[in-house]
């Protein structure tokens, strides 16, 4: 493998592109905005998404997706809720056996899918493996220390993928559960809105860790209902992404809990920001999925229930705090 495509012009797709052209790859990312195709191709930089980081020489930008159908591999970094439109207008250069590493974390709105399910549909020539952990974009574009999850179900190709992507700095660990690693990701980003909101609000660490350990039994309830395994939830991309997400207004989830604990409108703490908060568009579809399942999830449901504009941010809390004492699963 020499040749990585990267779909995602973002701030992760960029660093992703980074992390590629370190290990030793020449690297074509697809961005949808013409000026971070241009800015990149000029000047070796995003400044859109990711100002302030220069890109390796072997990076370079297109706005034509035709270009990726030559690459070794690609990493589809598009938002969940753009993913299918995507695939689908990349699935006639999409050669059979073409290994996509999905790295966007959600579940599609309307069909509850997970990504792998919408890819499977979009693309069913190309072979699958699902990236994600803890990792903020701008750090690992600096080649900070980081630890991923790269899931895959064939053996060999996770293996050929995990020696193809890493470098003294990021370090991908294998498994082989991809639903365990995708609902992770998913759930992590509607749990860091509740974390940000009870920051917002000044309820204390304590209350703050405490959701983090029942978000994360959330987490794995659903995780083992669809099929997925706990331990795989136990790791990098279940329990260590939650850390990370819930941890720090750097995450684009956790800064909108923040706005909304505060007061804020969702319309003013979405406003201004170029980069997606997955966990909005996610949550009424995770809420969704929970209750397909049979799945208790009481902080999914009120995080999407006060983004949804069904109920205020106190009376959430409070219907948080006045459920029936129980044993802890």
């Amino acid at each position: 493998m020499i040749h990585a495509g990267v779909i995602g012009g973002g701030a992760w797709g960029t660093a992703l592109a980074q992390v590629c052209a370190r290990a030793g790859l020449y690297v074509t990312l697809w961005a949808r905005e013409a000026e971070v195709v241009a800015g990149i191709q000029a000047a070796h930089e995003n400044r859109l998404f990711l100002p302030g980081v220069i890109l390796d020489d072997s990076v370079g930008a297109s706005g034509d997706l035709y270009d990726l159908g030559t690459c070794d591999l690609v990493l589809v970094v598009a938002p969940a809720q753009h993913l299918r439109a995507v695939l689908t207008d990349f699935a006639p250069f999409v050669r059979p056996g073409l290994p996509l590493v999905l790295c966007a974390k959600g579940v599609e709105q309307g069909s509850l899918k997970l990504m792998t399910e919408v890819a499977a549909e979009a693309v069913p020539q190309a072979a699958l493996a699902v990236l994600s952990g803890p990792s903020f974009a701008g750090e690992v574009a600096r080649g900070l220390p980081t630890a991923v999850t790269l899931a895959c179900a064939d053996e060999a190709l996770g293996q050929r993928l995990a020696q193809t992507l890493a470098t003294p700095t990021f370090r991908p660990y294998l498994a082989d559960d991809l639903l365990g690693a995708e609902i992770g990701g998913a759930v992590k980003n509607v749990l860091a809105i509740a974390c940000g909101i009870v920051e917002g609000r000044g309820l204390g660490r304590s209350a703050h860790a405490a959701l983090i350990t029942r978000g994360f039994a959330e987490m794995t309830r659903m995780a083992v209902a669809l099929g997925g395994r706990a331990e795989t939830v136990a790791g990098l991309c279940g329990l260590g992404d939650l850390v990370l997400t819930c941890s720090s207004p750097q995450s684009r989830n956790m800064s909108v809990g923040l706005a909304l604990g505060a007061g804020e409108t969702l319309e003013a703490a979405l406003s201004g920001k170029l980069s997606v908060a997955e966990g909005v568009a996610s949550a009424p579809a995770v809420r969704a999925l929970a209750a397909r399942l049979g799945v208790e999830a009481p902080i999914s449901e009120a995080v999407a229930a006060i983004l949804a504009g069904e109920v205020e941010v106190d009376a959430a809390i409070q219907g948080l705090l006045a459920r029936p004492l129980k044993s802890e699963q």
